[in-house]
């Protein structure tokens, strides 16, 4: 199951950085920050976090990834980041939430909606601690004059 889970997760983040013109040099290193931060996710959900607190840490990591790609590679965090967090995006649930809609089922709506909302601000978190970690680190790294 992992390996199929990692194969599909590398094959998205890096077709979602070609989509939105990443460097040809990076785009093995864009599909590994996703495949990281899915099989982290997943694992996680394996055994017995909470989806919410799983997108947290699978996105700090990819972020976390992402920042040492981009100090080694000399190339923009953002590169690493959005197509690594790509396979983490709640799409799923978005989906359900308006076909509920339109279907009239609105307490179902409501629900993957909501859960749709909470898993985006996961990611979001994940993303913000991973940049306050980074900004720690700078600051003890910085000798004080």
């Amino acid at each position: 199951m992992y390996i199929e889970q990692m194969i599909t997760s590398f094959i998205a983040s890096a077709a979602f950085g070609m989509i939105f013109n990443a460097p040809k040099k990076a785009l093995i290193q864009c599909g590994f920050a996703g495949m990281v931060g899915w099989l982290l996710y997943i694992w996680l959900q394996d055994i017995g976090f909470l989806r919410l607190t799983a997108t947290v840490l699978a996105s700090y990591c990819v972020t976390m990834i992402s920042l040492i790609f981009a100090k080694i590679y000399r190339t923009p965090i953002i590169v690493f980041s959005v197509s690594g967090i790509i396979p983490l995006v709640p799409g799923g649930l978005a989906y359900d939430a308006m076909r509920n809609a339109v279907e009239n089922q609105y307490d179902q709506a409501v629900q993957s909606g909501a859960e749709a909302f909470m898993m985006s601000g996961a990611i979001a978190l994940g993303l913000l601690l991973s940049e306050v970690t980074n900004q720690v680190i700078r600051k003890i790294r910085t000798p004080r004059i």
